[in-house]
């Protein structure tokens, strides 16, 4: 016992060195905060953020693991950021959603987050400025593209500033946390469809009924005693709710991806990926011709998307996610190939590619 109190006196020491260390951060912070306010400089350096969190991944020399490492300085950086300027963020969708989550996993917790009722609305939002960043879904794993999203980039001039990989995790929620309690479940229903195995084994019979949101889900089972919701963790704390049974979806690994979007885009990292759209022209072989030059140059094609152009009939606007930098040599001398075979083509964004921990 004796040995434990003494280590214990250890940890409470090292604690306060960390505090102290995290307050004289802090002062540092909102020195370079003032200087940028004078020099007008933009307060938000994503770029800077990058950097520090490779330096400390790098640095790592553990025990400690470098994804709670990087979750750790992930809540530094948003909150000394904080100090200078709240970072302002609107997202789709209500709180506590999986696009919420997203936001929060790229910003921390300390940024001001705006729910935004559609993802038209969160373009505008982020265009007239009223806030430094907007977050969208783009496309799921097992369910596919978001076509509105891909729309939107048809008229819009935002940039493409981050991608977000999130990994979706649907639990049962209820007021009593007990399972026998539970008469009916709201639920979204794409989540209803990630989980419809789970839901017909377990709880055969069981009513579903439709919501607009897994947050709504959680919203409406929080008034109801007899009632449970498929929503996030975070949507049971927001709404007071216990989990009657964590992580119920069929298929493990379903992620989302999530775009940040802003009126520039960052510079390159040497890790990037580009995402543009080009409409064709109507020829024999137009489509070869327009990917003949990144086989040529050996730029490899992540994701291609088509959508009707909304013009002409049957007229399609090309979507392509390809690794690279559009500041990369290689990357700009392929796209004006492109370009003399398209007839139009417009870079919606070059930014830091995001691998999934297998």
């Amino acid at each position: 016992m004796n040995e434990i109190k003494g280590r214990r006196k250890e940890i409470d020491e090292i604690d306060s060195e960390i505090l102290r260390l995290l307050n004289r951060r802090a002062d540092i912070v909102v020195e370079i905060g003032r200087v940028k306010k004078n020099e007008n400089v933009d307060f938000h350096s994503p770029e800077r953020e990058r950097q520090i969190l490779e330096r400390i991944e790098k640095l790592n020399p553990g025990p400690f693991p470098n994804n709670a490492l990087r979750a750790v300085y992930r809540e530094i950086l948003s909150a000394s950021l904080s100090l200078e300027q709240p970072l302002k963020v609107a997202y789709f969708g209500p709180k506590a959603t999986f696009t919420h989550l997203a936001a929060m996993q790229q910003f921390g917790s300390s940024a001001q987050y705006i729910p935004i009722g559609s993802i038209k609305e969160v373009f505008d939002t982020v265009e007239r400025e009223h806030v430094n960043y907007g977050v969208i879904p783009i496309e799921n794993s097992t369910e596919g593209v978001v076509s509105y999203t891909l729309d939107m980039f048809i008229d819009s001039d935002l940039k493409i500033a981050a991608e977000i990989m999130t990994e979706i995790s649907h639990n049962l929620l209820s007021l009593t946390g007990k399972m026998e309690d539970i008469k009916r479940v709201y639920s979204h229903p794409q989540a209803t469809a990630q989980c419809r195995g789970w839901l017909e084994k377990n709880l055969p019979g069981i009513h579903v009924v439709e919501a607009s949101s897994t947050a709504k889900a959680a919203e409406l089972a929080a008034k109801e005693q007899k009632s449970g919701a498929i929503a996030s963790e975070l949507a049971a704390k927001l709404y007071g709710l216990k989990i009657v049974q964590k992580r119920i979806e069929d298929i493990v690994n379903n992620y989302t991806r999530f775009l940040v979007i802003a009126r520039k885009h960052p510079s390159r990292t040497g890790k990037d990926k580009t995402s543009i759209m080009f409409s064709i022209k109507d020829k024999p072989g137009a489509l070869y011709f327009m990917l003949e030059p990144f086989a040529k140059n050996k730029i490899n094609l992540t994701k291609i998307e088509s959508r009707p152009s909304r013009k002409k009939a049957w007229e399609y606007i090309f979507f392509v996610d390809l690794e690279g930098h559009i500041e990369d040599k290689r990357v700009k001398k392929t796209l004006e190939e492109v370009k003399k075979e398209s007839l139009s083509l417009k870079v919606l964004g070059s930014y830091p590619a995001v691998q999934i921990s297998k």
